[in-house]
């Protein structure tokens, strides 16, 4: 019996041991509060983007040079302008663009196609003669086909006599 009083014994002990309080495990503090980090937002671009058609316009002047009637030879203004997209090209190598050529409504469709060409080729060649790479313009001919003026008077035929500088790709830009 002695030894089932100390059985017991040790058995009461083992269970009191055993439903002793632990010490809690020490936790981390909890977190401090922190100020909330303001987003910040980039400034909004002013003017257009560099590369894109609209910075052309904009550093250009103009995408258009103007002919007389049944010519294709560029004048002093005409040339000025032609500086100004050369330059603009210059800055951004990887610009292509087409030029078109215009015609006003008088003459024959075949006659204003080749008509337009030639003025649209006269464009070229000037912003080639500039440093513009010619494989990085092509040309083509609408002649009388898409006027920017409605009319048939001089005012209206004037401003149908054209090549237009047309910025079709800007990668990287």
């Amino acid at each position: 019996m002695k030894m089932i009083s100390r059985i017991a014994l040790v058995a009461a002990l083992g269970l009191t041991a055993a439903c002793a309080k632990k010490e809690p495990v020490q936790l981390p503090p909890p977190p401090q509060e922190v100020a909330p980090v303001a987003e910040v937002t980039p400034p909004a671009p002013t003017g257009p983007i560099p590369g894109s058609k609209e910075d052309f316009l904009a550093q250009s002047g103009t995408d258009t040079v103007l002919f007389e009637t049944d010519a294709y030879d560029l004048d002093a203004q005409d040339k000025a302008t032609l500086d100004a997209q050369a330059a603009w090209m210059a800055k951004y190598p990887n610009v292509t663009a087409t030029i078109e050529g215009h015609c006003d409504e008088r003459g024959t469709r075949e006659y204003n196609l080749a008509l337009g060409d030639r003025r649209a080729n006269a464009a070229k060649n000037y912003l080639a003669a500039k440093g513009v790479a010619a494989s990085r313009l092509t040309t083509i001919s609408y002649g009388k086909e898409r006027p920017v003026a409605q009319g048939s008077d001089e005012a209206a035929w004037a401003q149908n006599r054209r090549a237009v500088t047309v910025v079709l790709s800007s990668a990287g830009y």
